[in-house]
């Protein structure tokens, strides 16, 4: 852990990466909290977490997968020059959001710089900024802004969550640490399934990691499974799985994917999902 720096909003200061238990905004982890270190501790913890507080404190300290680990730590230090002089959480990044959605957006996995700074999902970077300005006009966060844990945004009927926990090199977690990763996702959606109506995948790798997660909680998914695209849908039973590209600079840079079409998949979450 590098020297304590003050946090950009409360002044408070913390190390790089952010011990649990700190007062780090959002984290309901504690020095007690137990630590996944190997694959198998991944399964077995989250099998036995019984509340959304609980997993949620448990992602914030999984130590699985060592290449992430390493990486993500690694950027907490080195930082970049335009964040030197902020403390970084440096940790995995839990869902964040409605404990009872209607609305569960699945997404990649954080930023370097973003999430893997500000301890919230998609929050402090692009495609943070683009996704959340479209959840506000959609009704379903109650601001855009969206640069730190504890700027006051809160969502409505929604929640958020990754597929991967951990910054991945390059964007690109490997098959192997996707596999680890994915029984967090598979408690996230035991806890909250019995609320959510629809599923938004943000990008085709969200798509199939949706997919897997609800197929794993018991849903009959056909073969061949359903394929992503941008507003396609596929009727999984209990629930709609909702494709849109990613909020990615790539994507919104080139306008592959513009406001107007993040917009028409919100509201057409929001009808499927009965959300006013």
């Amino acid at each position: 852990m590098e020297l304590e720096l003050p946090h950009p909003r409360s002044g408070v200061l913390f190390g790089s990466p952010v011990p649990p238990g700190t007062g780090w905004p959002g984290d309901v982890a504690s020095p007690a909290t137990p630590v996944a270190s190997r694959p198998a501790q991944v399964v077995r913890f989250a099998k036995a977490v019984s509340t959304v507080e609980q997993l949620d404190a448990e992602i914030s300290v999984c130590r699985a997968c060592p290449r992430l680990v390493r990486w993500r730590e690694d950027v907490a230090v080195a930082k970049r020059k335009s964040f030197a002089d902020q403390p970084y959480w440096g940790r995995p990044i839990p869902g964040w959001g409605s404990v009872s959605p209607r609305v569960m957006i699945v997404g990649l996995a954080p930023a370097a710089n973003g999430a893997n700074r500000t301890g919230r999902i998609f929050t402090g970077d692009r495609s943070g900024d683009f996704l959340f300005a479209a959840l506000h006009r959609a009704g379903l966060a109650n601001q855009a802004l969206c640069v730190d844990a504890a700027d006051g945004l809160q969502l409505k009927d929604t929640r958020i969550a990754a597929a991967v926990r951990c910054a991945p090199p390059a964007n690109a977690p490997t098959p192997e640490e996707k596999a680890v990763c994915a029984p967090w996702l598979d408690a996230e959606w035991r806890l909250t399934r019995s609320s959510v109506r629809v599923i938004i995948a943000l990008g085709g790798f969200a798509w199939r990691a949706a997919l897997e997660m609800v197929r794993n909680g018991g849903a009959a998914i056909g073969s061949p499974a359903p394929r992503f695209g941008h507003g396609a849908t596929a009727d999984l039973g209990e629930v709609i799985l909702v494709g849109c590209y990613h909020p990615s600079q790539q994507n919104t840079f080139t306008g592959r994917l513009t406001p107007q079409m993040l917009d028409d998949v919100f509201a057409q979450a929001k009808a499927l999902a009965s959300v006013e």
